[in-house]
């Protein structure tokens, strides 16, 4: 619900007939509200991407095979770009500071991992943290353009571009 309408745009009403549950269930399992579901949202998401990107990034011996699988696992979370980023979504919305923590860890997590990998496989600090910053911003770039032209073609091109930049 997050992903589609944004925290400003995921009403309750929304959220009940999304999951099924009435306001009393809803606040009994999240006492906090609304707030306290897009927590839950944002660490859930956390949680996949430090197991499937972050993670083997920092530390999988092959380093290129690791860079290989945040591409995959990048393609297949976000669906081929049909799934809007929700990290980002909080980013762009009018609540971005109450969840300016989670937004900005969760990007400089993904960048400096990424630049460890590219370290590892041979590029100069200075240089990988440069590309995995352009990775992170094509990456996040193509989910928006994707979805702006309806165009999956448009995130499956960039991925592929990427993958060659980043020499996997």
């Amino acid at each position: 619900v997050f992903r589609e309408h944004g925290f400003e745009g995921a009403s309750l009403a929304i959220i009940q007939a999304r999951t099924g549950l009435g306001k009393g269930s809803l606040y009994h399992f999240f006492p906090g509200g609304k707030e306290e579901m897009a927590n839950a949202v944002l660490a859930h998401v956390d949680r996949w991407f430090e197991d499937e990107v972050y993670r083997p990034l920092r530390e999988d011996e092959d380093a290129a095979a690791a860079i290989a699988r945040m591409i995959a696992a990048t393609d297949a979370y976000f669906r081929s770009g049909q799934r809007v980023c929700v990290v980002g979504a909080f980013a762009l919305g009018e609540t971005r500071e109450r969840f300016a923590f989670a937004v900005g860890d969760y990007f400089a997590r993904w960048r400096e991992a990424l630049r460890d990998a590219l370290v590892r496989a041979g590029r100069a600090p200075d240089a990988a943290a440069d590309l995995s910053e352009d990775a992170v911003l094509s990456i996040q770039g193509a989910l928006v353009l994707s979805r702006a032209v309806n165009d999956t073609a448009v995130f499956t091109r960039a991925l592929a571009r990427l993958k060659a930049r980043l020499g996997v």
